[in-house]
């Protein structure tokens, strides 16, 4: 069957309709019946202004009668008589035994009386002869259904909202319980579960849901085959091209022994190395990227760190000037030396290749109530502002066009900023004015003492 949750939700609304009409009514009919009918306290109260009446006339005396009424109509605020009705038939008609005994001429105290009238009914006591009948209206205190306009507004208003949001409740459940399934299951996705499957979970539902679920399942299957495959090939790849990067190097040992200085052997040992670089960088991205560590198993000092990176800057890159800015002290807890080193060392190097000879970088760390900040300033051309994001991307390459004086970027970078992800860290790029290229780091400060 198609459209079989449009159909589900449909049968619930309607049967949940149907049955809020069917409660309505007979709740509404079962409580104006039973607030229709004068409290057994006032009926009480009736009878025995009633039976004093009686006794009173059936003494013969009048007066004490009339004194009597009088106080209940003071009392009561109401009309109040004592009666003898003359029935006279016509044209030979005669009157029944049983009207006779029936006859009255207000209503019954065990009648029901009716809410929506307005004005008080008569309420009639018959005197033990038969003949005679105390009547009085019904006292306003004595009436029954002093709370029906409420106890109507409730079930004419509230009941619906109840049970239309109970209706709701089930309903919502029904479509969102799935769907949160389908959150959870997109969020360990994202977070590098591959096996996570939808389908299984839903037990014997079969609805359009479940079909998403379907397809949720054939994607994930497949975008998990091709990560796998693609993070194998680089993994497998990268360690396919140690074994000729080896041997060319131990080649181009053997000629710079015979031939030390030849020129292009020092400009293949320099591309050598770089290849080797890269290399040894994509395994450390892929590792990354497949394992997605939290490196955070050291304390370190980050003045210390930052400090010894930029010695040994120093003494890589002599014609360079480096500006460094360090707080006495930054301590940094659950983090990796090996980590967050390895980053900014790819940075600055990175900094300074980009620098001009004689020119300066300016490395600065400093710290705010929450988070230390390392920014490392170059005096390259910068890039373009479209770009700041792409050049994180593994083996990322400037278009000629618009790369200004960059050749472009391996995986550096991208490991640099995975790097310091994984120990819970921050990194972007940002132009400097007029020129210049800052990469800043944050990461996140231990409270202070």
């Amino acid at each position: 069957m198609k459209r079989r949750l449009l159909w589900k939700l449909s049968g619930v609304i309607v049967a949940g309709s149907v049955l809020l009409f069917w409660l309505i009514h007979i709740l509404v009919s079962k409580t104006e019946q039973q607030m229709s009918f004068i409290d057994e306290a006032h009926q009480k109260t009736l009878y025995d202004y009633a039976a004093r009446a009686e006794q009173l006339y059936m003494a013969g005396d009048e007066a004490g009668l009339t004194d009597w009424l009088q106080t209940i109509r003071y009392k009561e605020d109401t009309w109040v008589a004592v009666v003898q009705p003359e029935l006279r038939t016509l044209a030979g008609s005669e009157l029944s035994q049983d009207f006779r005994e029936r006859f009255r001429l207000g209503r019954s105290i065990e009648w029901k009386i009716h809410l929506y009238f307005k004005t008080n009914p008569v309420m009639d006591i018959i005197f033990n002869d038969g003949r005679t009948h105390f009547l009085i209206t019904l006292p306003q205190r004595m009436r029954p259904g002093t709370y029906w306009q409420q106890a109507n507004l409730l079930l004419q208003i509230a009941l619906p909202m109840l049970l239309m949001t109970i209706i709701s409740m089930v309903i919502y459940r029904h479509v969102m319980s799935p769907l949160r399934q389908l959150e959870r299951a997109t969020q360990q996705f994202s977070q590098g579960d591959f096996e996570v499957r939808l389908r299984s979970s839903l037990g014997g539902r079969q609805d359009e849901i479940t079909a998403l679920a379907d397809t949720f399942d054939a994607m994930a299957e497949r975008i998990g085959k091709l990560i796998r495959s693609q993070r194998h090939l680089t993994s497998d790849l990268s360690h396919e091209l140690r074994t000729p990067l080896t041997r060319i190097e131990l080649a181009l040992s053997w000629a710079e022994q015979n031939s030390p200085n030849c020129e292009p052997l020092q400009r293949i040992r320099e591309e050598c190395q770089q290849m080797r670089q890269m290399v040894e960088d994509t395994l450390s991205f892929a590792w990354l990227e497949s394992e997605q560590p939290e490196l955070r198993t050291d304390d370190l000092d980050l003045t210390d760190l930052v400090d010894s990176i930029v010695d040994n800057a120093r003494f890589e890159f002599p014609s360079h000037h480096i500006e460094l800015k360090l707080p006495e002290h930054a301590p940094l807890y659950q983090s990796s030396a090996r980590a967050l080193g390895h980053a900014i060392e790819n940075i600055i190097r990175n900094a300074l290749i980009h620098t001009a000879i004689d020119g300066s970088v300016n490395v600065k760390l400093s710290r705010t109530a929450e988070q230390y900040q390392l920014d490392i300033d170059d005096e390259g051309p910068g890039i373009a502002e479209k770009y700041l994001q792409a050049i994180f991307k593994p083996f990322f390459r400037l278009g000629q066009s618009s790369r200004h004086h960059y050749d472009g970027f391996g995986v550096g970078l991208s490991l640099a900023k995975r790097q310091v992800e994984a120990v819970g860290g921050r990194l972007s790029a940002h132009n400097l004015d007029p020129k210049g290229l800052r990469m800043r780091i944050i990461l996140p400060a231990p409270a202070r003492d």
